[in-house]
């Protein structure tokens, strides 16, 4: 495994986030989570901890990039990283983004695969992986299928399993499909739950999960953000290459979600469409999904209309210099929502139902669906009423202070 060096040395006074960033402690860690490399409570392993880090998709490897380089810099701890590759090509870049060589690939992607397929393929290798490498914890990130699957067959092995980004529901159990139920089967065989937020953490509470196995630490993906920010942007040889980006009020526009697929899809995009018909200052920028149900209704409505630049999948360094241009963001994606704020970027959420509530709570993001009155009327707001705008773009980031991966290597390396 090679991971970078520094991570997320970048000031924060630039973004959106609290740099006072309180954390939920529980009983377990009474010092673990403030201030970082203070005493830690009791300890949780031996010598020399083995945590093997699993994951499978772009988002858990944007989110688990600054875990997996923080534990690489922890004496007493030997990390190694599994992928699963449920997304091959869209994982590669963000692997060689953050410079990381995985010890083990599982290489599961299969064309039109189904999550029964992938978690089948995931949980028939599991075992030989576990054997052969022998860890005492298991660390996952998230709700997908990998996720899940990896959990899964840890439990089985007996292994330890801690899981970042804890405790995150809709209350629906098919919104968003399949990744409720996902991130609930990981909850339930998790020893350790890495809560980002205080809410995150109430919701494992309420399901019997023990108070003293519940850490809340902030998001990794602000840690992600603020590294890559930090980093040169050239859009020469990019999706973006050619996108006047400094031409007029920039929106940002990503959707994919399953739930959408179909007429719900289609009609936020005559919302996009309406938008830029009625503001003659407005650029939309959509990096398609590759998902050939998302690419054919977004080029059947938007392909032909003026300032609307559908775009190929972009690398993560390119999706965030894009955001950190933004004007305003429509997306369904939860990462986004989390995102965006450190931008201080505001944030239209294309869904009825948000497993992260903190941000609209906070005032960083709002709901509004699919539905294209909800879509064009919100937006209309923060594009006339600056005040309004404002508000939004200036509220503080609720997902943390960019030292979320501190907080979770602390908790493997406690007692030492």
């Amino acid at each position: 495994m090679r991971v970078p060096g520094a991570f997320g040395t970048r000031p924060l006074d630039r973004f959106r986030i609290l740099p006072d960033h309180r954390v939920a402690q529980s009983p377990w860690c009474a010092q673990l989570c403030s201030p970082v490399g203070g005493d830690a409570g009791g300890p949780l392993v031996g010598s020399m901890t083995r945590v093997l880090c699993a994951f499978g998709t772009r988002p858990e490897a944007i989110k688990m990039a600054p875990v997996v380089a923080e534990l690489g810099t922890r004496p007493g701890i030997d990390c190694s990283v599994a992928v699963t590759a449920q997304h091959r090509e869209l994982l590669d870049e963000v692997l060689d983004l953050f410079g990381i060589l995985p010890d083990h690939d599982l290489d599961v992607m299969t064309a039109a695969q189904t999550p029964s397929e992938v978690a089948a393929r995931i949980l028939g290798n599991v075992g030989d992986l576990l054997a052969k490498s022998d860890p005492d914890w298991v660390l996952v990130q998230g709700d997908t299928t990998t996720a899940m699957a990896m959990a899964l067959g840890a439990f089985h092995a007996g292994v330890r399993v801690g899981h970042v980004e804890a405790g995150l529901r809709t209350g629906d159990r098919l919104h968003p499909f399949p990744e409720e139920v996902n991130r609930r089967v990981v909850s339930m065989v998790a020893d350790l739950h890495f809560a980002p937020t205080a809410s995150a953490r109430a919701n494992l509470l309420a399901e019997g999960i023990d108070d003293a196995s519940v850490i809340v630490t902030g998001n990794t993906v602000v840690d992600a953000f603020v590294e890559i920010s930090a980093r040169p942007f050239d859009t020469t040889g990019t999706p973006l290459e050619g996108v006047p980006l400094g031409e007029g009020r920039l929106v940002v526009l990503t959707a994919h979600r399953r739930e959408s697929l179909g007429a719900p899809l289609r009609e936020a995009f005559q919302a996009v469409r309406a938008l830029v018909e009625r503001y003659d200052d407005l650029r939309i920028v959509y990096p398609v999904h590759p998902n050939p149900d998302v690419r054919g209704a977004a080029f059947d409505v938007l392909g032909q209309v003026d300032r609307v630049h559908l775009v190929s999948p972009l690398d993560y360094r390119s999706f965030v210099g894009l955001l950190s241009q933004a004007h305003l963001v429509l997306t369904d994606s939860g990462g986004v929502q989390e995102e965006a704020p450190s931008a201080g970027v505001p944030v239209l959420v294309l869904r009825d139902v948000t497993e992260r509530p903190e941000a609209i709570e906070a005032g960083t993001a709002r709901l509004v669906g699919t539905t294209a009155t909800r879509i064009v009327s919100a937006a209309s707001r923060l594009l006339d009423d600056r005040s309004a705008y404002e508000a939004m773009a200036r509220a503080s980031n609720p997902y943390g202070d960019g030292r979320a991966r501190i907080r979770i290597a602390d908790a493997f390396d406690a007692g030492r």
